[in-house]
C-alpha cells in the first residue's frame, strides 16, 4: 500500500490541471486535486470563453449596418449590458458544472482551497496536508497592474467581465491581445474607447504587417490609439477617473482598464520550503517534461511562462499525465503553435514572422495580399484583409502564416496543420482554392513582393 494519500495532487483545476488530472486517473492514478475559485480556470471563468461571447455581442452593430447594403432595413436597436452579462454568467455557470462533472466521472477527488507546497511530497489545503508521490503545480497567471499612484481605481480583465454597466468613456491601458480584444469590445457596445501604449504599435511581437493592419482596423472603429504615451496617474474626479499621462497630458475617463500583462501566480504558493526554482517574473522553472528543480513537482500551462495558452495548457498536462503515468515518452514540443487574437479584424497566425525569418534564415521570400472581404463590397465597409506567407527560399518550406480579416482563426486551423507538417510554398500552389473565399488567397498568391 502507498504511503501517499494520492499518486499524484494537483494545485490548480484549470485546463492544464484538469486534464491532467484526468488523463493520469484514467492511466490507474489515484489523483487529487485543489482549486480555491472556480473549476474551469482563467480560459473557461474569466478568460477566452466568456471574452468572445462579449466579442460576439460587440459584432453585432456593426452588422446592423452593412444589412442595409443588403436591402435588410431594420428599426431602432438597442442593447442591453446587464442582460448580456447575466447570459454570459449563466453560460460560465454551466461549463464550470460541466468540468466538475468532468473531474468527478473520473474519479479525480476535487477540494476546494487554496493550496500550497510544505514540502516535495506535501501539499496543504485550508489547513489540511495531503501527501502525494507526485505533485502537479497549475495555478495559471493574474493580471498585472503597474505601480502608480491611484493604481486601484482601474480594473483588470477579471473585473471588466462584471462590470454594473457599460462605461461611455473607457481608457485601455497595453496593447496586447487582452487590451486590442477588449479595446474592440467596448467600442463595438457603443464606449468611446482610447487605448494607450507606451511604445508605437499595438500587438508587439507579431508580424509587422499585421500589427499595421489592426491598428488600421482599430482607428477604422473609432478607437482612439495614444501612442508613447503611459499612465502616470489616476485621481477620483467625481463619477469618473482622471489619468495623468507621462506626457503631462490629462483625460478624464469612466472606467480605467489595465491590460499591461499577466504574471504567473506563484505568491505564498510554497515554492521555496520545497526548493522549487523560479526565473524571470517568478515562473516556475521547467525542462520539457514539465519537470521543476524537485524530482516529485511538476508544473504546466501560463505558471511556466512558456506559450500562455490554452491549449497549450492542455497539450503540456496531457504530455504529463501520459509520461509519468501512461508509460509513454511524450516531450513537449511547442515549435509553430498556432494563435489567434479576437480582436476587430481578427488576427491568426502560425510559424516565424517576417522579422523572425529574417534573422534566423539567409534568405526568405514574402507572400502578401491585401482586399476588400467580399462581405463588405454591398456593404461599403473599407476594411481589407491581409494574407501572408514567410517562404524559405532555400528549402520552398513555409515558415509562417499570417492573417487578418473576417474568419481569420477558423481559416488558420487547417493551414497550422499544414505548417506544422513542413509543406513547401509549391504544396500550397497545387491546392486547389475554395471559391470565393478568403482563404483561396492562401494558395493562390504566386509573385513574392519585394
Amino acid at each position: 500500500m502507498s504511503r501517499f494519500d494520492y499518486d499524484l495532487f494537483v494545485i490548480g483545476a484549470g485546463s492544464g490541471g484538469v486534464r491532467a488530472s484526468r488523463i493520469a486517473a484514467g492511466h490507474g492514478a489515484r489523483v487529487g486535486i485543489c482549486e480555491e475559485s472556480r473549476v474551469g480556470g482563467t480560459c473557461v471563468i474569466r478568460g477566452c470563453v466568456p471574452k468572445k461571447l462579449l466579442v460576439y455581442a460587440s459584432q453585432f452593430a456593426e452588422q446592423f449596418e452593412d444589412a442595409a447594403g443588403y436591402g435588410w432595413q431594420l428599426g431602432e436597436s438597442t442593447f442591453d449590458w446587464p442582460a448580456l452579462i447575466a447570459a454570459k454568467d449563466r453560460e460560465i455557470d454551466r461549463l464550470n458544472g460541466i468540468y466538475i462533472k468532468l473531474l468527478e466521472n473520473a474519479g479525480v477527488d476535487l477540494h476546494m482551497g487554496r493550496g500550497r507546497l510544505v514540502d516535495a511530497h506535501t501539499v496543504e489545503v485550508d489547513g489540511r496536508k495531503i501527501t502525494a508521490e507526485r505533485i502537479l503545480i497549475a495555478v495559471g497567471g493574474r493580471p498585472g497592474v503597474p505601480d502608480i499612484p491611484g493604481h486601484e481605481l482601474g480594473i483588470t480583465s477579471d473585473e471588466a467581465f462584471h462590470l454594473a454597466e457599460l462605461p461611455e468613456r473607457v481608457l485601455v491601458i497595453g496593447a496586447g491581445y487582452i487590451a486590442v480584444e477588449f479595446a474592440g469590445i467596448f467600442a463595438g457596445l457603443g464606449s468611446r474607447v482610447t487605448l494607450a501604449y507606451r511604445r508605437d504599435l499595438v500587438l508587439r511581437g507579431f508580424d509587422h504587417d499585421i500589427r499595421k493592419a489592426v491598428d488600421a482596423g482599430l482607428r477604422g472603429r473609432g478607437i482612439d490609439l495614444r501612442y508613447q504615451v503611459s499612465p502616470a496617474r489616476l485621481e477620483r474626479s467625481g463619477g469618473g477617473v482622471e489619468v495623468t499621462f507621462s506626457d503631462d497630458s490629462s483625460a478624464e475617463y469612466d472606467q480605467v482598464m489595465f491590460a499591461t500583462g499577466r504574471h504567473p501566480y506563484t505568491g505564498d504558493l510554497g515554492l521555496d520550503a520545497a526548493g522549487v526554482e523560479t526565473g524571470a517574473g517568478t515562473r516556475i522553472e521547467v525542462d520539457n517534461y514539465s519537470r521543476t528543480s524537485v524530482d516529485s513537482i511538476f508544473a504546466v500551462g501560463d505558471v511556466t511562462d512558456r506559450i500562455n495558452l490554452t491549449p497549450v495548457a492542455l497539450m503540456e498536462g496531457h504530455a504529463f499525465a501520459d509520461t509519468q503515468f501512461g508509460g509513454m515518452d511524450r516531450p513537449l514540443d511547442h515549435a509553430d503553435t498556432p494563435a489567434a487574437v479576437f480582436s476587430q479584424p481578427p488576427v491568426a497566425t502560425v510559424g516565424l514572422t517576417e522579422e523572425e525569418a529574417r534573422e534566423r534564415y539567409d534568405s526568405i521570400r514574402i507572400f502578401r495580399s491585401q482586399f476588400t472581404p467580399m462581405k463588405y463590397t454591398l456593404a461599403g465597409r473599407q476594411e481589407k484583409g491581409l494574407m501572408k506567407l514567410v517562404v524559405d527560399a532555400a528549402s520552398d518550406r513555409v515558415l509562417g502564416c499570417h492573417v487578418v480579416g473576417l474568419d481569420a482563426p477558423e481559416m488558420m486551423q487547417g493551414f497550422a496543420v499544414a505548417v506544422r507538417a513542413g509543406l513547401s510554398k509549391a504544396d500550397f500552389d497545387r491546392t486547389i482554392g475554395i471559391h470565393p473565399t478568403a482563404a483561396e488567397e492562401l494558395v493562390t498568391m504566386r509573385s513574392p513582393v519585394s
